[in-house]
């Protein structure tokens, strides 16, 4: 069998970019349908999948006409139409390939689709047995591929259905809804699922319609505006004896930071009581806020408040809330008013008929909102939240019963087959709209709910789950979901019918609730696996998704009685390291090892032979541990262990490693850390039965002589040094598992964690080996950064290392990277470089320098200053910056200097883009002089 293209090459660049474009993409997006946790691009998964099935050619010219197909298949923009002639091209490639393997004549042109059709259907079906958000499957479908999607999580099974099972069941039909039929033409198409994207618009109209008419009393307008969000501030009891005032929680007094729209809250004290007043227009808050994570602060008395305080008054129930502002819609914008006394009554007047009284964990990874007093899922809303949501939830069961009867009138046929038994009549499709309409109630949630926060810098509402936690919120937001503005109903009905246009549709798919060790069990034929496992400690999928589980359970028991059989979602066999449920880290550890080895286990045996295994794994690899003396170093994670672990046991071998760009930089997580842009996709193939053993020195040999080719590439394409150790595992890990066994010299086995360790001391070498090229001053500063930061140290100190580098002191100062006086030394930071320095007129040149002032470039002007610079820039001392930000990365992470690390981060990981730039531009230099001299 040859090598499928992932095995050899892959147009890297082309589809991280895409990625993360793709990130930014709302409207339409399957992503959008409904929340997931760390869900990975579906450019990416395209990627993967195509490449997996398709042949390496074997040479360059066949490679790069894959790769400029692959480039624009990547393409969001022409991915989401099924139909694109891109998406025929990449089928007709994976039906060549099949025929070749299959034996068979291959289809005669990309027209022939008949042809490529057939092919595609003895393609083997790509399975997922981590399906999570449904990327994978997805993408799989829409290749042409048939799709099994499997996870433990009834809401993670919920979603894969909803993208992959049932659109296939009712593609092509028209809608049922009486407005669409009574103007139905016999020349309508309604390809895929628009027809039923348009009954989930007209049916969710209904529901809007209907859920005003019986609690619109609730959501009164303010001055004859309608209100888009009240805004609301937790209080607490005063500690002091002579205050007890509430005092008011808040994180920030500010309402709108826009430009010329400025807006935000007055607190003033009154007769022992806080009132809110509202100002517009220039100016900014009198404070900040009254709550941090050191505690809070009584507007009343002045008498801080410790967390402590705070947290105990929760639990035994005396937290309040006080309405802080109220946002209306306004011709142009928002407009921001102080709170109405008798909004806060018609609030408190609200009764909820139901409400999720199940428990939240008592512990669980991200979760802080139990310390509070909010222990129940009923907890994390208002009661005003609970009323509309009730009743929502009540109204997809009646908008599933008017479904049925117009389904009926529509002729479709009245089969008593449920949609959870492969059902395609009228109660089906019934059943099937509302499990759209489902999900729209789910995305009213997601941010209709006591964790929402108003944001002042956009003027809208984020939801609960603007990261992978539960964490507190102090103030918060309570969204009109009758409003025409963020986060309304109406939107949220809106958001998924899109959704529903980009599917395709075709071919069936089916969706499993079962584990990942049996999920390869009653697949059709033996498999090809691409999945996504989770990430050790780093997502408490359950426990999260619980939030969303007890309404879906609420509105869609009826439909799929099977998958909502349970108060919550299974926790027990949940493939993650929970301390808190497993009875410890170790048992944790343990429970998550031989779990992954179980699945790999079976994966190998019930996998197709001819297709490779690719995983996705986005941990990071390294932890910072601290000795007794207080000095840090980095060490193999635990998670990436775990997993390697069992994935060599059970006899695989890693044939080649993609790091893909799937995480946004912009995402919450990634703002102000150095979380993970990119996960590594590993490609695995069984290790063949007669692989040899190596010793330890062969390995670390092997090691040296294969790693640092392979991270001189991965830092020539720019990978952020965040992402660099994570990187360097594919390759290090080819080489370990290619060797049925590394043994030591007593004969005892290599464990995976050692090999990573020597995998980073490799890692360490080769950067430490890009050092010794620097020029003197370079060197002398990064030694000198690594003892002291850009904090100041004795001058003596500088002086015996500088003589040691071969440099003064003095010329270091003159260079323009120091500066001495008082018998101390310290190094300027970026933004202490020099705005008008010119590279042509210095004449002490160094590597450190041009770095610092690229990244001042770069934190303050964007890239285009820094291309600039770039170009001007001898090649030597651009090169030198580049493997200086690496360098420099690693100490400040390993030294815990966060926002250092940022900023070399950013340099390095655009230094592929400047570089491009500066040719450009020094292209267009030289371009100019020649047609000057000529």
């Amino acid at each position: 069998m040859p090598k499928k293209l992932i095995e050899v090459a892959l147009p890297l660049e082309a589809i991280n970019k895409e990625a993360s474009r793709e990130k930014s993409i709302r409207h339409g997006h399957p992503s959008t349908l409904h929340l997931w946790w760390a869900r990975r691009p579906l450019a990416s998964a395209r990627a993967v999948l195509f490449a997996s099935l398709v042949d390496d050619p074997g040479e360059d010219k066949e490679r790069n006409r894959l790769f400029a197909l692959l480039e624009r298949l990547v393409n969001w923009d022409k991915a989401k139409d099924p139909d694109d002639p891109t998406l025929w091209e990449a089928r007709y490639e994976m039906a060549k390939s099949l025929a070749k393997a299959l034996g068979k004549v291959p289809p005669r042109s990309v027209e022939d689709r008949a042809a490529i059709l057939a092919l595609l259907e003895e393609a083997p079906p790509v399975l997922d047995p981590f399906a999570g958000g449904g990327t994978i499957p997805l993408e799989a479908q829409r290749l042409g591929l048939r799709a099994y999607a499997s996870d433990l999580n009834p809401v993670a099974v919920l979603l894969n259905k909803a993208l992959i099972e049932i659109p296939p069941r009712f593609a092509g039909l028209p809608p049922v809804n009486p407005k669409y039929q009574a103007k139905r033409q016999p020349t309508d198409r309604f390809p895929r699922a628009k027809g039923l994207a348009e009954d989930v618009r007209y049916y969710g109209k209904w529901m809007r319609e209907e859920a005003w008419r019986r609690i619109g009393a609730f959501y009164p307008n303010f001055n004859g505006k309608t209100v888009i969000a009240w805004l609301w501030a937790r209080t607490v009891p005063c500690p002091n004896p002579a205050c007890r005032a509430d005092a008011p929680l808040v994180r920030s007094f500010w309402l709108s930071k826009k430009r010329g729209k400025e807006a935000y809250v007055v607190p003033e004290v009154e007769g022992g009581r806080v009132v809110f007043r509202v100002k517009t227009g220039a100016g900014a808050p009198p404070r900040e806020g009254t709550v941090n994570r050191r505690g809070a602060q009584c507007l009343v008395c002045g008498t801080p408040i410790p967390l402590e305080h705070v947290r105990k008054e929760g639990q035994a129930g005396r937290l309040g809330a006080r309405l802080m502002a109220i946002v209306t819609e306004e011709t142009g914008g928002r407009g921001y008013h102080a709170p109405e006394p008798e909004h806060e009554k018609v609030a408190e007047q609200a009764m909820p008929p139901w409400k999720p009284s199940t428990r939240l964990p008592e512990k669980a990874l991200g979760f802080r909102v139990q310390n509070y007093g909010l222990t129940t899922h009923a907890d994390l809303f208002t009661p005003r939240q609970l009323l509309a949501l009730a009743t929502f939830s009540d109204l997809v069961a009646e908008a599933r019963e008017r479904v049925y009867k117009d389904a009926l009138e529509a002729g479709l046929p009245d089969d008593p087959t449920p949609l959870a038994q492969g059902g395609t009549g009228a109660r089906a499709y019934a059943e099937a709209v509302g499990v759209y309409l489902a999900l729209a109630v789910d995305r009213l949630a997601e941010s209709g709910n006591t964790l929402s926060r108003w944001q002042s810098a956009g003027d809208f509402v984020a939801g609960a789950f603007s990261r992978q936690a539960l964490p507190m919120v102090w103030d918060y937001a309570e969204v009109n979901p009758f409003s025409s503005s963020t986060r309304n109903f109406t939107d949220a009905v809106e958001w998924v019918a899109e959704v529903l246009e980009t599917i395709p549709a075709r071919p069936p798919g089916e969706a499993r609730q079962v584990n990942a060790v049996e999920a390869v069990n009653g697949v059709p034929a033996p498999p090809l696996i691409s999945t996504d496992p989770p990430y050790y400690d780093n997502v408490p999928y359950a426990d999260l998704s619980d939030f969303f589980y007890v309404w879906l359970r609420r509105t869609l028991r009826d439909t799929y009685p099977d998958l909502f059989r349970t108060l919550l979602t299974p926790k027990e066999e949940e493939l993650i390291a929970n301390p808190h449920r497993q009875g410890g880290p170790d048992a944790a550890r343990r429970h998550f090892e031989e779990g992954m080895r179980r699945v790999f286990r079976n994966l190998r045996a019930r996998a197709h032979p001819d297709y490779p295994l690719t995983l996705y794994y986005a941990f990071k690899q390294q932890e910072v541990e601290e000795d007794e003396e207080g000095e840090t170093e980095a060490v193999a994670s635990t998670g990436w262990e775990t997993f390697l672990q069992g994935l060599v046991e059970e006899g695989f071998q890693v044939v080649a490693t993609w790091p893909m760009r799937t995480e946004r930089s912009n995402r919450p997580r990634g703002q102000g850390s150095n979380a993970l842009a990119s996960s590594i996709v590993l490609v695995c193939r069984p290790r063949p039965e007669d692989a040899p053993r190596a010793s330890r020195q062969e390995f670390l040999r092997a090691l040296r002589a294969e790693l640092p080719k392979a991270l001189r590439d991965l830092t020539r394409g720019s990978i952020p040094p965040v992402d660099l150790a994570q990187s360097a595992i594919g390759p290090g890990m080819a080489v370990f598992s290619r060797y049925s066994a590394v043994v030591e010299p007593d004969g005892r086995p290599l464990s995976v964690r050692e090999a990573l360790a020597l995998i980073n001391q490799v890692l360490d070498e080769f950067l430490a080996e890009e050092e010794a090229e620097l020029d003197a001053p370079s060197r002398f500063a990064l030694a000198w950064y690594e003892q002291y930061g850009y904090g100041e140290g004795p001058f003596g100190d500088a002086e015996t290392l500088a003589k040691a580098k071969n440099v003064a002191v003095s010329a270091l100062e003159e260079g323009g990277i120091l500066l001495a006086r008082g018998g101390k030394v310290r190094l300027f930071r970026p933004e202490e470089y020099p705005e008008d320095w010119d590279p042509k007129a210095d004449r002490r040149l160094s590597a450190w320098e041009a770095a610092h002032h690229l990244i001042r470039l770069l934190e303050r002007e964007g890239e285009g200053a820094a291309a600039r610079l770039l170009a001007e820039l001898p090649p030597a001392l651009a090169e030198g910056a580049r493997a200086l930000a690496y360098r420099l990365y690693q100490i400040a992470e390993r030294r815990g200097r966060a926002e250092d690390a940022q900023s070399f981060n950013l340099l390095a990981k655009s230094y592929g883009h400047l570089a491009v730039e500066a040719a450009r531009a020094r292209g267009a230099v030289q371009e100019g002089l020649f047609r000057e001299g000529d």
